[in-house]
């Protein structure tokens, strides 16, 4: 039996530049009559853009099977730097592009009985903050949910991201590159009873966050869900050495395998790093 995860082609048929740092993309198609959602809020695709074989992770904001004639209609919000495999594409006009998706995946599980819900996340989190906020509304609507947000746009720039009336403590982070999360969560002022707390952002912020909820608030693993969207490090993101497009293109045009294009490309990295 084939382990290889699902694949869907879709098309962007609308980009949107919702702030700054944060760009929404609509993808449609007919590729996409075969997707079936999770329905969990903070399902996530991998996303493979043109000229790439690499796929990234993005939270599916929202999906609408019905539109676009039964098409359907899913929305990413992609975070964008100055450089990255997908940023750079997302950047400009890429209206019409064909992408390819990979099946969805989620954590969010809400334990039975919770009696609160905090949520804390960074700019790359906040798609999923915002889809759990509007689920819950839906399906809990008597639990109180709290939010913490960390994001180099002013709250100004997003206003309307959230929905209305949301319990919302923003702040900013020290660098594009960086995050202050973990003292954020080491702040809170834990509700009484038991309930869930979901966060998502810089991977060595949620590590040492999973370390502060097993060792300081003492929380059962089944009530947290801590998961790392990125990688930090306090130093500028760096283009990359050797252009994967050209040479994904070449391979494609010969009839090589994924795998043969892999080893080009890993050829032209070493010939590169010993020049």
């Amino acid at each position: 039996m084939s382990t290889r995860a699902q694949q869907f082609v879709a098309r962007v048929v609308r980009r949107e530049q919702l702030s700054p740092h944060l760009v929404r993309l609509v993808l449609s198609g007919p590729g996409l009559r075969a997707f079936a959602s999770t329905g969990v809020p903070d399902e996530w695709v991998g996303l493979v853009v043109p000229g790439q074989f690499q796929s990234r992770y993005y939270t599916v904001r929202s999906w609408d099977p019905t539109a676009y004639d039964g098409d359907g209609a899913l929305v990413l919000d992609v975070v964008v730097h100055e450089t990255g495999l997908v940023t750079e594409w997302a950047l400009r006009d890429c209206t019409g592009d064909e992408v390819t998706l990979l099946e969805p995946k989620s954590s969010f599980t809400l334990p039975d009985g919770a009696a609160w819900v905090l949520l804390v996340g960074d700019l790359t989190g906040l798609p999923a903050i915002a889809r759990t906020l509007e689920t819950l509304a839906t399906t809990h609507p008597e639990l109180p949910v709290r939010v913490w947000a960390e994001v180099p746009d002013s709250p100004d720039e997003l206003a309307g991201y959230l929905p209305d009336g949301t319990d919302v403590t923003w702040s900013s982070p020290p660098s594009t590159t960086d995050s202050d999360l973990a003292a954020v969560v080491e702040q809170i002022t834990w509700p009484e009873g038991e309930g869930y707390f979901w966060m998502a952002g810089e991977s060595a912020q949620m590590r040492a966050i999973r370390k502060h909820l097993m060792r300081v608030v003492k929380l059962p693993s089944t009530a947290y869900d801590v998961m790392g969207y990125w990688r930090g490090g306090g130093q500028k993101r760096q283009p990359r050495a050797v252009d994967p497009g050209p040479i994904w293109r070449a391979g494609k045009a010969a009839g090589h395998t994924d795998e043969q294009i892999w080893a080009a490309y890993d050829a032209a990295r070493e010939q590169e790093e010993q020049r």
